[in-house]
């Protein structure tokens, strides 16, 4: 054996040539270290996959959520190419570019046979391994299985790793039933905000209008497909009238957990219309409810959490489409010596819009 590039080198296979790996090492957001884990083994059904780009999504920086299971390596929005594959495995080859998905469903409980895949406990322990902050990370079989995604000729590993939060941002539109013509107000112009601004201008909404308070973002939610803007540092309600012809919106998609946003949804909804819990506060805060007001004008809340399948395949032909504008929106692509840095910018939410680590780089 000899020592090259500070891993084992044999001539034998994949786990001869690497027996170590670099991993992003969540411990908060201002405390991501660069460390070595041994590559993963995979079983008979299961695949290693080479992570090629692997985007921060918001709620890898959510610290209240992240840090009861830190020290941990994150990362579920990832893109790579397979490497090793189990001897049992049949649909996929060595060199295959693809998307994996980190939760799966079972497809056969209540909850799935309802259409609720993300409610479904199956979806909710899945995962692969590590993660996808990662030189390598193993599919799991029941990943292999119902989880592994063949991404498109001439779609990138970057627009990959899109796959995941557009199919999320799809589920939630669908569940909010929003429709062609219908005005939709955009609360919170981070990645996710201006996913759903630009998938509800491809799906013909009427009105768009997005708010935040950083007016890099506001000019980003112009760009990807937003009629107006509003600073929500101003009187969101009224702006939403003045812009929408005397009348609020039909649906509102509250894309950011601070209070003073989600009072301002709360708000800024037409009677008849829907408000959408994209994201919500953090345990323990209670949001109170003009419940009367909503009952006698009809007005409807719902929740939307993760994708189904169904979701991930339609996400990845509207990214192979061009139906949404996704290669626009990365800001940044760091090596892994610069995790910390990218979790920071996602964390700051300012001057940036989709940040990926490509541990290759």
């Amino acid at each position: 054996m000899t020592l090259l590039a500070g891993r084992v080198k044999t001539n034998s296979s994949l786990y001869g040539i690497l027996l170590s790996m670099k991993v992003a090492m969540y411990y908060r957001n201002n405390d991501v270290r660069v460390e070595e884990m041994p590559v993963p083994k995979i079983g008979k059904a299961e695949l290693l996959v080479k992570v090629m780009a692997s985007g921060i999504c918001g709620s890898d920086v959510m610290e209240w959520y992240r840090i009861k299971k830190a020290p941990r390596v994150l990362g579920h929005e990832i893109t790579g190419e397979i490497v090793e594959i189990g001897e049992e495995v049949k649909n996929y080859k060595k060199g295959d570019r693809v998307f994996v998905s980190h939760h799966v469903p079972c497809n056969t409980c209540h909850y799935c046979l309802s259409g609720y895949h993300t409610a479904c406990e199956t979806l909710h322990r899945t995962n692969f391994d590590p993660g996808g902050f990662a030189e390598y990370l193993r599919v799991p079989e029941i990943n292999v299985d119902r989880g592994v995604y063949l991404l498109p000729d001439g779609m990138s590993y970057e627009e990959g790793t899109f796959i995941e939060p557009l199919a999320c941002v799809l589920r939630g539109q669908k569940v909010s039933n929003l429709k062609p013509g219908q005005s939709v107000l955009v609360v919170g112009s981070g990645m996710s905000g201006l996913l759903h601004v630009n998938l509800a201008r491809a799906l013909g909404a009427g009105k768009i209008i997005a708010t935040d308070i950083n007016e890099y973002r506001l000019k980003a939610a112009l760009k990807f497909g937003a009629d107006a803007v509003i600073n929500a540092k101003e009187d969101v309600p009224k702006r939403v009238k003045e812009l929408n012809e005397g009348r609020l919106a039909d649906i509102v998609i509250i894309c950011t957990g601070v209070m003073p946003a989600v009072n301002q949804a709360l708000q800024s909804v037409d009677s008849g219309g829907t408000i959408l819990f994209f994201a919500v506060p953090e345990p323990g805060i209670n949001i109170s409810v003009p419940i009367n007001d909503f009952w006698r004008n009809e007005i409807k809340m719902m929740t939307s959490y993760g994708a189904s399948p169904a979701d991930l395949l339609l996400a990845i032909e509207l990214i192979k489409a061009h139906r949404v504008d996704v290669k626009d929106m990365i800001t940044h692509k760091l090596a892994m010596s610069e995790a910390g840095l990218g979790f920071k910018l996602v964390a700051g939410a300012q001057d940036s819009i989709k940040v990926i680590i490509e541990p290759w780089r």
